[in-house]
């Protein structure tokens, strides 16, 4: 059987649309894998900077064809591999990462340590949140949080979902905070301990309240944009000493920014980026791994253990999954989509029509 030779992928367009588009299927090379992609998912403030503002763009549009393949995140059937890959043959059903590989296309040619082996309960759908999770996964350890501690998880968009999740199996008591009120709902769906919906409750009240006074153990803050209100708020949760220091840790994963003073006092500002050792390394991605005796939770051991969570049940993604697009008729379903941006969470684009 010939490989495929022409691919088709969604682009972002300068007008405020997403159209597939066709183009060369990228080269085979040692220590890749090309794959047949049955579903991808897409990161919504990495990828259209949010749907809110993706959909602004149509009031002003620019050039139509001006046009951005996107996506990092998604799941298929290995075709081929390239010279140096023993840990995978064709057939193998994988979950794929990587920013300009894993994309929202039919075919996709991926390193082969940003891919892992699903578990045979985990669907393509389920598979393609692999990235997003050991993003979070990665946001966990970063914040080295204990058993038994109290987190808050301010945005509630996929990161911040999955993140909640995973200090929960973690031991960990999370109450998820969000302005919007369908992703508070999809957080209760899966069991977060609780929820302050922001604007319409009180969440230092709520918060305060979750933890019994004793105050927040540690924070993660998962939107982009201006996080000062965010960050007051969540200063008044904290855990306070004696002397009336406020303590504990806060994660920030993405893009959120935000005034930095002494009013911080002894509280760890930490960020967390990427899903782990090795992403962006380019001959670890197409080489050998680290030792795991050194490098125990690599990109590609964090994308095992979630992807191993979801199939024990443990980690929940189709909850997230809100709305499920196919890639033939991507510009007609992702306009209708974004007529109402705040019921969007996780959208799965699949690559055939008839799956």
């Amino acid at each position: 059987m010939a490989l495929p030779k022409r691919r088709t992928i969604a682009a972002v367009c300068g007008d405020g649309h997403i159209r597939a588009i066709e183009e060369d299927v990228p080269e085979l090379k040692t220590g890749t894998v090309l794959v047949e992609v049955e579903s991808s998912l897409v990161s919504p403030g990495t990828e259209v900077k949010g749907w809110h503002a993706f959909s602004k763009i149509r009031d002003d549009p620019g050039d139509p064809d001006q046009v951005k393949p996107f996506g990092y995140a998604n799941a298929g059937t290995v075709l081929a591999v390239g010279d140096g890959v023993a840990r995978f043959s064709k057939g193998d059903r994988v979950a794929c990462m990587g920013g300009g590989k894993a994309q929202h296309a039919d075919f996709a040619v991926v390193p082969h340590n940003l891919t892992v082996h699903l578990p045979d309960n985990v669907t393509f759908d389920q598979g393609a949140y692999a990235h997003l999770a050991a993003t979070a996964l990665q946001v966990l350890r970063r914040g080295d949080a204990e058993f038994g501690g109290y987190t808050a998880v301010v945005g509630l968009g996929i990161v911040g979902q999955l993140s909640a999740q995973l200090h929960q199996l973690a031991g960990c008591y999370a109450i998820g905070w969000d302005t919007v009120a369908r992703r508070v709902e999809i957080a209760r769906s899966w069991g977060i301990s609780a929820t302050a919906t922001v604007g319409k409750e009180d969440e230092v009240a709520l918060t305060k309240a979750f933890t019994s006074g004793a105050g927040l153990d540690d924070a993660v803050i998962a939107f982009g944009g201006n996080a000062d209100s965010a960050m007051k708020s969540l200063l008044k949760c904290m855990k306070v000493t004696p002397d009336g220091h406020r303590m504990g840790a806060v994660v920030i994963v993405g893009g959120a920014k935000f005034f930095y003073d002494g009013w911080l006092t002894n509280m760890d500002i930490r960020r967390s980026a990427r899903t782990g050792a090795g992403y962006h390394d380019d001959p670890w991605e197409v080489g050998d791994s680290y030792p795991p005796v050194f490098m125990r939770w690599t990109t590609q051991t964090n994308l095992e253990l979630c992807t191993r969570l979801v199939g024990e049940g443990r980690l929940k993604v189709d909850e997230l999954t809100t709305h499920t697009l196919s890639l033939a008729n991507i510009d007609e379903e992702t306009s209708e989509m974004i007529k109402d941006p705040d019921g969007v969470l996780g959208v799965v684009i699949r690559m055939k029509k008839d799956r």
